[in-house]
């Protein structure tokens, strides 16, 4: 079966910078064995399959796999997918009336998105748990990462569909300076452990606030280069604490060499989680 097929980078003006997404279009057709397969085969952190949506509120439907198993949301991969949606010519339902705003089905529920210049945003889904560590989660932590308890400032359990571990490190420098022992970050973090740090003003990454990493071994991902989904979850964390402020930009990817900026922006108790999104590969794929 011959299938339409994008590839498309993810919150990255530069090119190649960002994080990829597969993504195969009207794949309404192929059984979660085929979406599964071609997910381990792309090794991608996520590929996406676009289906006809099962309800009039959404303009289409989204099936996210990572090389280990499905996600019922995901940000990267929502935006990629939403980007490759509108080129391959969708189109916003009748009964929408705003053009600039289009709704995507997934496990999650309804996400709605919206379009401007050059990118795409998502409405942070809400929260389903936000809950801090015991002590003994705390120490388990700080031994997966390889940091002393201290140097975590804050931590907490995070989900959003996928399930975190969220902890703030002091600085950019503390996290992009982690080797963590990743089966033991498996074992404590089902989706993954993320840290932040703020960053130090008049660095390199001086247009950021925060330098964030996020590492997924328990879904065959040791290290995700821009992780939509997790910016989101810290995002309502940390504005509502009062440690960022409502709107920011967020630097992820630096360890691998990419340069991810997450733009979060707080309107009307909204927060929207957005980038910048670009084609890299057009085809069609055998499956």
């Amino acid at each position: 079966m011959a299938l339409s097929f994008s590839q498309v980078d993810v919150f990255s003006a530069e090119p190649l910078r960002g994080n990829p997404v597969a993504v195969v279009h009207g794949a309404d057709d192929l059984t979660d064995e085929q979406m599964q397969a071609f997910a381990r085969w792309t090794n991608l952190s996520e590929t996406t399959f676009l289906l006809r949506p099962t309800t009039a509120d959404a303009d289409y439907r989204l099936r996210i796999f990572t090389p280990g198993g499905e996600l019922p949301f995901a940000g990267h991969p929502t935006l990629g997918s939403a980007h490759a949606w509108l080129e391959a010519g969708g189109t916003v339902g009748g009964d929408r009336p705003d053009p600039a705003r289009l709704v995507q089905e997934c496990g999650a529920g309804l996400i709605e998105l919206r379009r401007s210049a050059g990118s795409l945003a998502f409405a942070a889904p809400p929260l389903t748990e936000s809950a801090p560590l015991t002590d003994a989660e705390h120490a388990a932590t700080a031994h997966a990462l390889g940091v002393d308890p201290s140097a975590i400032l804050a931590a907490r359990r995070l989900s959003n569909g996928p399930r975190f571990v969220a902890v703030r490190l002091a600085t950019a420098e503390e996290v992009l300076a982690l080797d963590p022992h990743l089966p033991e970050v498996a074992a404590l973090a089902p989706t993954g452990l993320g840290a932040i740090g703020a960053q130090p003003a008049g660095g390199p990454d001086a247009d950021t606030a925060i330098e964030v990493r996020v590492f997924c071994p328990g879904i065959g991902v040791p290290e995700d280069p821009i992780t939509g989904s997790f910016n989101a979850a810290a995002a309502q964390w940390l504005t509502a604490d009062g440690i960022l402020p409502p709107s920011y930009v967020a630097a992820q990817g630096t360890a691998l060499d990419r340069r991810g900026r997450v733009h979060v922006t707080t309107e009307d108790d909204a927060i929207w989680v957005g980038g910048e999104t670009t084609t890299t590969i057009r085809g069609t794929v055998e499956l």
